[in-house]
């Protein structure tokens, strides 16, 4: 979430523009590619909000199309994509984050198809509404699935990463909570900076081994 459409659209273009690297520099690494991916998504939900922006919020399909990123997809994709990239000592306890994630989005998407959501322009935030039920056990799933995966990752890197989305995700809410300024952001593009140098240091580097072999 951006403090307006304009702030969206920029903020959108350039997260998805570290996301392209980001996947470059991951391609002969497949069990990155999700990860590395993660900056293309986030930079394009950036871009639907700059439309909720343009439309004054309501219930319409940039609403929704938000609300769908926003939850149930990256409620699923993040300890997907971390189970895909953490080394093997770590991934059975993976699976606990990725459980919870699975059980989230299914509330989550249940929740969206079922109920409206509607986003409200509130100065320089958008607010959304979806009324979900159980909520407090619902967003200790997601956080479970998104923050918690990367901290249990085994890697280095991405227990940092995950350290810093959670600060930013709290500096986020505070500000937001208090209806001041939308800054997630520009939290979500240092993060997919530090993601992005994250990929770049585990690039392979030389010739595949096969062709080292076959000179």
């Amino acid at each position: 979430m951006c403090w307006s459409a304009t702030a969206d659209l920029v903020a959108g273009a350039g997260i998805a523009a570290v996301g392209v690297a980001s996947v470059t520099l991951a391609a002969r690494r497949p069990r990155d590619l999700p990860l590395a991916a993660l900056p293309l998504l986030l930079g394009a939900h950036q871009m639907i909000e700059a439309a909720v922006w343009h439309h004054g919020g309501g219930t319409g399909p940039a609403t929704v199309l938000w609300a769908v990123v926003a939850l149930p997809l990256l409620a699923l994709w993040v300890p997907a994509a971390v189970l895909c990239a953490a080394p093997a000592s770590a991934r059975r306890r993976l699976l606990v984050p990725l459980a919870a994630g699975t059980l989230t989005a299914a509330a989550l998407a249940y929740a969206l198809a079922t109920r409206p959501v509607s986003a409200e322009i509130r100065g320089h935030t958008v607010g959304y509404s979806l009324g979900l039920p159980y909520a407090g056990p619902v967003v200790a799933g997601y956080l479970l699935a998104t923050i918690g995966s990367l901290l249990l990752s085994g890697d280095r890197g991405l227990v940092l990463f995950g350290v810093l989305v959670a600060v930013g995700a709290a500096v986020t809410f505070a500000l937001w909570r208090a209806e001041y300024v939308s800054t997630w952001c520009a939290f979500a593009a240092v993060s997919s900076v530090v993601l992005l140098r994250w990929v770049g240091r585990r690039r392979p580097t030389g010739p595949p081994r096969a062709d080292r072999q076959g000179r």
